[in-house]
This record gives C-alpha cells, sequence and structure tokens, in this order.
C-alpha cells in the first residue's frame, strides 16, 4: 500500500491508506482516518443527519440521472470568489478547522473549489483553514492545498474524473509485465531498460488480435482529435514525436502522487504486473511509442496494456423502460418458447440482457418455472430473472427513503425511490453464491446503508493465489467493511456471479445508481462519507 508523504499536518492521518481493501471482510481503512450544460449552485449551511454531520442536498437537475444524463456542476460560495486546489492524492475535508475532527470527504490531486474569502482557524494548520463548498473544511499546506491556482502540480493533475462517462479515464489491464516510468523515455533508454525492445515493437504492431497495435487505438485518444494522431506503425517508422505535456517534456512531473521516497527521480520505478489495471489521464508518443499517462501522473508503455472499453449494458428505468411484471435475460443463448400440447419448442432468440414484459401467468415444463411473456411465448427461469415490486414495503421505503434491493439467486437489482420502484438491472455478486462470506467469495447478506462514496478508488489483494491490484476502479459504494457496490470495467457478464463478494455492476448502472444513492457527494469531491445514514442496501437470497 501507498500512504501519504506527510506534514506535521498529516500527522494524525498516519493510519489513511490510499488502496483500498479488496471486496469482502477486510475493514475499509480510509473510513477510519461530458459534452454538457454547467449548471453553478450556492452552498448555504444545510440540513444534518441524526449524527450532526452535514448532507449535501442537490439541485433539482443532479449531476448524473437515474437515466444517465450529465449536467457538469461546480458550487460557490456566498461572499466569496477565492478558490483552493487540492495538492494530494487525498486531501481531506473536515467537518471543523481541526485535524482532529471527522472527515467528511476527500478531494483529490488537482481538485479545484469554492473557499471562504478568509481562513476561519489555523489550529495545526499555518496557513490557515478554509471552508470549502458546500460544508467542511481544509487545511492549506505545501503537501496538502493551495490557493495558487496555477501551481504546477494543479495544472499537471488538471484531467478531472469525466463522471459524463461510464468510464471516467481511459483504462487498461496489463498484457505483458514491464517497467513504470517516472516520466517519458527516450528510445534509448527504454531499450536499456527492456530487453528486445524493439523486436517485441515489432512483434505488437504485427499482431490482429486484442493483444496487437490495431486494436482500438480510437481508445488511447479519447479528449484529442483522432485524426491529428498517425497509426501506431507510422509512429514508430518515423519515430515521431507527438502531444508530450509540458510536465512530461524532458522531465519528471511534479509532485510526488506515488509516494516513491527517494526513488521518485529514477527512470524506473515499479514493475507492472500481469492484469493489473490501470487508469489513464492522457496519452504521448515519445520517440515512435505511445505511453499512457495514469491518473499519478507515471508513464507506461501502451504496447503492453490491452485497452478496455467497458460493458456497455446499462438497466431500466420504472415505468418509463418497462414495468411489472417483467424479465430480465440472463442467459447466452436465451429463447422464447411455445408450449403446447405439452412440448416445448424454440420460437426467437431473446437478445441476452434485454427487458421482456410478462403477463401474470406461469407453467412448470419439464419441472421448470416458465412465465408467459406479453406477446404469448414463453420465457424459462434458468435463462430470466423475473421481477416484481416488493412484496412487503419495509419501514425505510415507507418513509420516504431511497433504497436497494439485490437478489442473490436471480442477480438483480431494484432501486426504489421509498414505495416507487424507480430502476431495474443485472449484477454479479460474489462467485461462491449463496456460501458462507466469512470462508468464501460470496456476497454479505442483510441489511446495510451506505457510508462511504468514492468517483474512483483502488483495490487491491495480497492474498496467496489472488493477488490482484485494479487502480481507480469506478463509482465505488462501500456498504459494510470491503463490500462494496462498484463499477467492473474488467469483465462483461452481469447476471452471472463473479465477483470476490462485492456487487459488480455495469459502468453506467454504478455511475448512475452513484449519483442517486445518499449520501451525495458534492461536485468536484472525490470522495464523501456519511456513517448510518446513507441509502439502505438489502441483500438477499
Amino acid at each position: 500500500m501507498h500512504s501519504l508523504s506527510r506534514t506535521p499536518y498529516h500527522a494524525g492521518l498516519l493510519a489513511l491508506a490510499l488502496t483500498l481493501p479488496a471486496c469482502g471482510r477486510s475493514k475499509d481503512v480510509s473510513a477510519e482516518s461530458s459534452s454538457s450544460s454547467r449548471s453553478p449552485a450556492t452552498a448555504s449551511p444545510g440540513p444534518v443527519d441524526s449524527a450532526g454531520n452535514p448532507v449535501f442536498e442537490e439541485g433539482n437537475t443532479p449531476e448524473v440521472s437515474l437515466g444517465g444524463a450529465a449536467s457538469e456542476q461546480h458550487l460557490s460560495l456566498p461572499g466569496s470568489t477565492k478558490k483552493l486546489a487540492a495538492l494530494a492524492w487525498e486531501t481531506p475535508v473536515h467537518k471543523l478547522p481541526d485535524k482532529d475532527s471527522f472527515i467528511l470527504g476527500y478531494l483529490r490531486v488537482g481538485a479545484i473549489v469554492a473557499v471562504s474569502d478568509k481562513p476561519v482557524g489555523q489550529k495545526d494548520c499555518p496557513g490557515g483553514w478554509f471552508r470549502v463548498a458546500p460544508f467542511g473544511h481544509v487545511c492549506v499546506s505545501p503537501t496538502n492545498a493551495t490557493l495558487d491556482l496555477q501551481h504546477e502540480l494543479v495544472r499537471a493533475a488538471s484531467r478531472r474524473p469525466d463522471v459524463s462517462n461510464p468510464l471516467p479515464y481511459m483504462y487498461g489491464i496489463v498484457r505483458r509485465p514491464g517497467p513504470i516510468y517516472s516520466r517519458l523515455p527516450s528510445l534509448e533508454e527504454a531499450s536499456a531498460s527492456e530487453s528486445s525492445h524493439e523486436a517485441r515493437m515489432t512483434e505488437w504492431l504485427g499482431l490482429e488480435d486484442e493483444n496487437g497495435a490495431s486494436f482500438r487505438t480510437d481508445l488511447w485518444l479519447r479528449w484529442k482529435d483522432p485524426t491529428k494522431s498517425p497509426d501506431p506503425t507510422t509512429l514508430w517508422e518515423t519515430k515521431a514525436n507527438l502531444d508530450i505535456p509540458w510536465f512530461l517534456d524532458g522531465r519528471s512531473p511534479p509532485g510526488n502522487l506515488a509516494n516513491l521516497g527517494k526513488n521518485k527521480n529514477d527512470l524506473v520505478v515499479g514493475q507492472m504486473m500481469r492484469h493489473q489495471g490501470f487508469a489513464f489521464v492522457d496519452t504521448a508518443v515519445r520517440d515512435g511509442r505511445r505511453y499512457g499517462i495514469s491518473t499519478r501522473l507515471q508513464s507506461l508503455p501502451v504496447d503492453r496494456v490491452r485497452p478496455i472499453t467497458g460493458s456497455r449494458f446499462h438497466g431500466y428505468e420504472i415505468p418509463k423502460e418497462v414495468d411489472f411484471p417483467f424479465a430480465l435475460v440472463r442467459a447466452r443463448n436465451a429463447h422464447a418458447y411455445t408450449i403446447e400440447k405439452g412440448k416445448r419448442r424454440k420460437a426467437k432468440p431473446l437478445e441476452r440482457r434485454s427487458a421482456v414484459q410478462l403477463v401474470d401467468k406461469k407453467v412448470f415444463h419439464g419441472g421448470v418455472l416458465h412465465y408467459q411473456t406479453s406477446d404469448g411465448f414463453w420465457v424459462s427461469d434458468r435463462e430470466v430473472s423475473r421481477l416484481d415490486p416488493a412484496r412487503r414495503m419495509p419501514a425505510w421505503g415507507k418513509n420516504g427513503e431511497r433504497w436497494i434491493d439485490i437478489n442473490v439467486t436471480k442477480q438483480t437489482l431494484v432501486a426504489y425511490d421509498g414505495t416507487k420502484p424507480v430502476f431495474a438491472t443485472l449484477v454479479s455478486t460474489g462467485e461462491a453464491g449463496l456460501g458462507d462470506p466469512d470462508k468464501s467469495k460470496s456476497t454479505k447478506r442483510g441489511i446495510f446503508r451506505i457510508d462511504r462514496k468514492h468517483v474512483t478508488a483502488t483495490m487491491a489483494s495480497a492474498e496467496v493465489g489472488e493477488e490482484f491490484e485494479l487502480n481507480d476502479i469506478p463509482f465505488v459504494q462501500y456498504f459494510e467493511g470491503g463490500y462494496a457496490l462498484h463499477a467492473a470495467y474488467w469483465h462483461d457478464d452481469f447476471g452471472v456471479p463473479r465477483s470476490h463478494g462485492c456487487i459488480n455492476l455495469s459502468p453506467d448502472d454504478a455511475r448512475r445508481l452513484f449519483y442517486w444513492t445518499e449520501p451525495k457527494i458534492p461536485p468536484d469531491w472525490h470522495t464523501v462519507r456519511r456513517p448510518l445514514t446513507g441509502s439502505v442496501v438489502f441483500i438477499h437470497p
């Protein structure tokens, strides 16, 4: 695990870690310590929860709706035009101007937020505590936050998570381990650091499958004009230099986001592991080779990484797109059937993960339950998951709370706004199904509340035989220890148990639900924390 470089201000946060646990029993240690219209808002003292912690209430237009529409939003503070920028990978927002007070959330490096015109205190913070929008306080210090919006680290980390997209960054999975560079290496430096470098580049350029240079090159050109970037072969043959950012032009990036200590100026500062996942804010070409620039501003050769598209699946709004009773198609090669005179015949194929409108009629055939569709066919319970409204409305629903119902057997999720169902989708729970969560990779069942939300977070496991590290997993919502709802950018098997215990969602479903549930995350924050009063997550067989 990496930890923050610390000033005296950070002395009270020694337990804070930047890598969160993998899904399962582990405790989340961090809890301890678009093309869209811009919608400015004004922050003012607002409601608090039962524990006295402030609650952010969004305006009439959410940052992301359940339908997937995004609205870029930033907050302001009345009477002040001053802004503050985060300098740490995680800049804490405290409830009070005191490092020992409750941490309401975090800003990620480069984030810019509205703050009070003057500091409101200086306790253990000579640079001053500033109130931030919409609530909380941040300490200005050389490694935590600055009022200088032209600070070179702020400018270098200016790429913010793009929440108008199901994947807020570019993503890739390591297919061939190799070096992580502190800066863009020259051809000579890369050849000295990687054996058979030029021969391997030639091999990669010739491959025509998903491991080759021609596979989805457009994914590395996000936020760029693709017409101005030659193909990988041309780049390599001409030894081109292209799109090199100022902070990597013959130098290492500012700051020390990877907490590298004395080795931060070494050319090679780490090694990529097979199947490790990375998020990238940009790419650049040095001496004909394209490098991904990670969220920590390190340089990784993209020829060793397979670009990730992420699943395009998303669920359905109720009743706008579908209404009860209906079924979601789980299985591949599922069909609608006719059943006549005791014989079942295939009538037509069903698109995987489509929604099928049902009527209130069902029969058993061959020992398997079948449901009748609105167009008179039958679907098998082994291929689809039938969804109906909650039989008994729980107290939190009657009280008007937003809550989530997850059925492990059916691999389904239904979101309720009070008593009204509003969204349904397929999920992937723990691969061990209904096993014991303390002894297997199954999802813990029970009634929980979301208490920590991260726009992105890194999850890792050091368990022997199960080692992995997936950086910047999008739209993470923790509800119990290390268990969370989150996007899975590495698979497209929603509707099938697959996870280590968390609730895997398609990236778009994760994004929509992240901005729908409580606690709401303020614009430009990266993390929000609110114990005990977040949305209920009800997980059952």
